[in-house]
């Protein structure tokens, strides 16, 4: 028709006015106000502006009728343009800036002068740099992110997304460092975005050049011949932990400050966002306080995790956690339908909450106390056990975790781990994972030694969907990049046991536990011990 966006969005204006519930003209006018807010048409050059208009607008459809859905979704979709940036922004990294890491040879260490965020052990002489983005971004390479230290050159570094997808976009990008035995000390500083070519998905720049720098230590090998690899034997039980002494304590509060980035341009370009927020919790809370509303106390959580997540880490806390806790809980008794939407997203409220603070992650950090204590390198073990967790979240916290335990909790998924590329020892025991390419994250964690996947449900279901997550039934996602034409490795059918094959086959693991899975039968033992070589001990035994 050759009308202009202006007109058209006048248009879905007097629509909505006749009826309240046209769906269409509510999407409609998303889509006009994204591409205006794209174009910076007049008029449309700050959403400071427009927004605060348009949620006035909406509240007209929303208290007129709060059954009916229409509005709830422009709602959603004013939040998400509320508290999205449109720049990514550089949420996190490891190792952080102003650390020392501590790169030893063998598990034992000399000197208590470095924290166990930073102190961890490679036998291949290098480690990971980890950059985690507030949103998926494409472009890291050797010319968007520079890394300059005396033993290596930038451009031999290959930055890899680590994405679920194998997409080439991502939050959590990942390159190795090796440090060469003859360097004990060297400083490396790292710059991200200085020169353009960090784009994100919506199609926007990385505006906001950083740069992070990090002192390397390595210690030699100096493992005596008598002493125990931590990597031969380790349970993640109750009776093999111990909280941390006073000394060690301090050495963990030290460090958490560390791993939080504050970008400080956001407080002051922000500052509409929080009022905007603000207001709408206060509208909400109002609104409740009338009516008893599902999608009243969805919309509430939603607001106020939004707040929280834009005043943290300024605040150093989140205020509105255990009301947000409570929300979910009520959700899940009131609306039984959507009950496990509303435990995934309390679950990551949850473990923001755990790590949020200084106290309240301490209350997390354990020692693991064992006969080959003296041989560990002193790594925090994190314990996320007996939290009911359905999903996991706050990954960007959690990139320093080398020893992490999630038992006993109720995850079916645990997409997202892939980005903690510290992790050397995890339990996963006691859960609801119920296929093996529930564990495809775990391939991308090359350190990962110790295992244990045991009382799972793991072969209870004859049909693994995530299969099939694919825009055709007819080829696999997980697995696709297999050569069709290999059928055996290692005397093992791939036909009848392709999802271990594809699963295991590129672990490097000491240690796996699987018992109490319906799939781990004697025969399937077999199958792994072949697909894994280099595997010690299985389900508590060792293997010749």
């Amino acid at each position: 028709m050759k009308r202009s966006e202006q007109d058209e969005l006048k248009y879905t204006e007097d629509m909505i006015y006749a009826n309240f519930s046209n769906y269409s003209a509510w999407h409609n006018r998303s889509v006009l106000l994204s591409a205006l807010f794209d174009k910076k048409a007049e008029g449309f050059l700050l959403k400071e502006k427009v927004l605060p208009e348009e949620y006035e607008f909406i509240h007209q459809a929303i208290f007129t009728d709060p059954d009916d859905q229409s509005g709830w979704f422009y709602h959603l979709w004013l939040l998400d343009q509320t508290v999205t940036t449109d720049s990514p922004l550089l949420a996190s990294s490891w190792p952080v800036h102003g650390s020392d890491v501590l790169l030893v040879g063998d598990r034992c260490y000399n000197g208590s002068a470095f924290s166990p965020f930073s102190a961890l052990h490679s036998d291949s002489g290098s480690f990971p740099i980890v950059l985690y983005f507030n949103q998926p971004v494409g472009g890291v390479n050797s010319s968007t992110v520079t890394v300059e230290c005396g033993f290596n050159k930038n451009e031999d570094l290959l930055w890899k997304p680590l994405s679920a997808s194998n997409s080439q976009t991502a939050r959590v990008w990942v390159a190795h460092l090796k440090v060469p035995s003859s360097d004990l000390h060297s400083t490396v500083e790292v710059s991200v975005g200085h020169t353009k070519g960090i784009i994100s998905t919506r199609g926007f720049e990385y505006g906001h050049p950083s740069m992070f720098s990090f002192k390397v230590h390595v210690q030699p090998m100096e493992r005596d011949s008598s002493q125990v690899s931590v990597a031969e034997s380790i349970s993640l039980r109750e009776e093999n932990f111990k909280v941390y002494g006073k000394q060690s304590e301090e050495s963990i509060i030290d460090s958490f400050d560390q791993l939080i980035i504050k970008n400080g341009h956001e407080t002051t370009a922000s500052n509409w966002r929080f009022e905007a927020l603000a207001k709408e919790i206060e509208c909400f809370r109002e609104l409740l306080s009338l009516v008893d509303c599902k999608i009243g106390k969805l919309t509430l959580a939603r607001l106020l995790k939004a707040y929280d997540a834009m005043s943290y880490p300024f605040a150093n806390k989140l205020v509105h956690s255990e009301e947000v806790l409570e929300l979910y809980s009520d959700l899940m008794k009131l609306d039984p339908t959507h009950y496990q939407f509303y435990k995934d997203e309390r679950s990551i409220v949850l473990l923001q909450k755990v790590t949020s603070s200084k106290g309240s992650l301490l209350q997390h950090c354990f020692q693991y106390k064992d006969s080959v204590s003296s041989a560990i390198c002193g790594p925090i073990c994190l314990r996320l056990n007996n939290l009911s967790l359905s999903r996991m979240g706050a990954f960007e916290k959690l990139l320093w975790v080398q020893m992490l335990d999630l038992s006993h909790n109720e995850l079916q998924s645990i997409e997202g781990l892939e980005a903690m590329q510290l992790l050397s020892c995890l339990s996963l025991r006691n859960n609801k994972l119920r296929s093996l390419t529930a564990l495809e994250p775990l391939r991308k964690l090359k350190s990962l030694r110790i295992l244990d996947i045991s009382y799972n449900q793991i072969g209870d279901h004859s049909i693994d969907t995530t299969r099939y997550v694919c825009s055709s039934p007819l080829s696999h996602s997980v697995g696709s990049e297999l050569n069709r034409d290999e059928t055996v490795t290692s005397d093992v059918a791939l036909i009848n046991n392709w999802e271990a094959f594809y699963i295991f086959k590129d672990f490097n693991l000491n240690q796996l536990d699987i018992v109490g899975n319906t799939i781990a039968d004697e025969k399937f033992k077999s199958v792994l011990v072949k697909i894994m070589p280099k595997l010690k001990q299985l389900d508590g035994k060792l293997l010749d």
